[in-house]
């Protein structure tokens, strides 16, 4: 599996966290498929670790229902329904939409002005076909600007979320050049956001919301077709 190489973990005192995030690059690659299950000795071999930090950084995930345990298997990856996608885009827009509405209406542009590589970063990286970068930059973008607000609490509710929503093939996607249309808006929200269009704001990240979840519903659509064309292949 390439994103799962001996390079990718050094010796140092997070072994746990290193792992952790190897396989959730995994994950958002697509080397790692729902409905199967792995078992940790397997994991650490392509790693280069032991099994016992890779035990550790599966039950991380499982708490982040990235993965379940399997009785005396391993851990599967954890499938998600319409309805999960579904959901999960209700929660982030009642949050984030009146959030970004409050933090437009609130904060100062020089600020929100801050964020602006970033979002950058997130249109290049989408351009470029680097979905683990895209994704690295989308994640702090969000965060950030949620964080501007000034309620931790909200910020780690979406946090979860966003972990929780990634298991879908964007690699596909991505290598399509699909994503750069959602990446531009970031750029489009946050000069809303500077230019104090607060309603224009709030609907922005409404569409923007909606786009990712018809993103995901297609990422996984064609993971499936990949899989499916396999099996008739064997």
């Amino acid at each position: 599996m390439p994103h799962l190489k001996t390079q990718a973990i050094s010796v140092q005192t997070h072994l746990r966290d290193q792992v952790a995030d190897a396989l959730r690059a995994a994950l958002i690659a697509g080397d790692l498929r729902p409905g199967v299950i792995y078992s940790a000795p397997t994991l650490a071999g392509e790693l280069g670790v032991s099994a016992t930090p890779v035990r550790e950084a599966m039950l991380d995930l499982a708490k982040e229902g990235l993965v379940e345990a399997v009785r005396n298997k391993g851990f599967r990856v954890t499938e998600m329904t319409e309805r999960d996608l579904d959901e999960f885009t209700e929660i982030r827009t009642l949050i984030e939409v009146p959030t970004v509405g409050r933090v437009a209406a609130t904060t100062p542009a020089e600020q929100l002005e801050a964020l602006r590589p970033l979002a950058q970063r997130i249109v290049t990286a989408a351009r470029e076909h680097d979905v683990l970068k895209y994704l690295e930059a989308d994640h702090r973008f969000h965060l950030e600007l949620l964080t501007l607000a000034g309620n931790r609490h909200l910020v780690e509710v979406v946090a979860d979320l966003r972990k929780r929503s990634r298991l879908f093939g964007l690699g596909s996607l991505n290598g399509a050049g699909r994503l750069v249309a959602s990446a531009q808006e970031h750029v489009e929200l946050l000069d809303l956001m500077v230019a104090g269009r607060v309603h224009e704001a709030e609907e922005c990240m409404r569409r923007h919301l909606a786009h990712v979840r018809t993103l995901w519903a297609d990422g996984r659509a064609d993971t499936e077709d990949q899989e499916q064309a396999l099996r008739v292949g064997s």
